[in-house]
């Protein structure tokens, strides 16, 4: 089995834990199933040094160069900028099909869960039927998301969150670690539900909510 070529954009916080669940995979298969060539970054300071043994070979614009031969992932987006994180990926000009879309050995998904291009699935997630997950996606270790959920492009699911039944994700969010979201609840686009919050009503687009219930904090920008 010819392995695949792995671009890592970003080689900070996230990005790194990618390499992991990739050096798992391989560790699980029969066969290595992939080649991580490096990451890329645009901090200077890390160009030419080593993450887990894999070098940063320089700025996202040097994507390009390895349009021919590799694949693309990214872990990039925090609390701070992870409505930004479109438009990174946008303008490197990535075609959606080059982008993979990897799952930890431990993740447990049904069979009637879509995925799109470009996920990430990390340690113990648990996605149950029917669940439809879009493009860019990244799932951190432990979070449960339930049947029926849609979850929208380049929204960001911190550790350990609870997704029930039903619920509608609009694209670019991101989901604090530990926060529970009930059934039937919709979260529109641009939203940040702050570590710890229990969800239980529809959050408006642009908004920070926290607490528990969780209650309207600020705009998200």
């Amino acid at each position: 089995m010819k392995k695949k070529k792995i671009i890592i954009l970003g080689a900070t916080g996230g990005c790194v834990d990618i390499l992991d669940t990739i050096n798992d995979i391989n560790l699980n298969s029969s066969n290595c199933r992939y080649e991580c060539i490096g990451f890329l970054d645009d901090n200077k300071s890390l160009w030419g040094k080593k993450v887990l043994n894999s070098k940063v070979l320089g700025p996202f614009e040097k994507s390009s160069k390895y349009l021919k031969d590799c694949y693309f992932i990214t872990g990039i987006g925090g609390p701070h900028n992870f409505w930004k994180k479109k438009s990174i990926i946008s303008g490197l000009n990535i075609p959606l099909e080059r982008f993979e879309t990897i799952i930890h050995p431990t993740a447990n998904l049904s069979n009637t869960v879509t995925l799109g291009f470009g996920c990430v699935i990390h340690q113990n997630v648990t996605i149950t039927r029917d669940v439809q997950i879009s493009n860019h996606v990244l799932i951190l270790p432990n979070t449960v998301i339930t049947h029926g959920d849609i979850i929208g492009d380049y929204s960001i699911i911190n550790a350990g969150v609870c997704i029930s039944g039903d619920v509608n994700m609009g694209k670019s969010c991101y989901i604090g670690a530990n926060s529970s979201i009930r059934q039937n609840i919709k979260i529109r686009d641009y939203c940040l539900i702050g570590m710890g919050s229990v969800v239980l009503h529809d959050v408006a687009e642009n908004s920070v909510v926290v607490g528990n219930p969780a209650r309207f904090l600020r705009h998200t920008k």
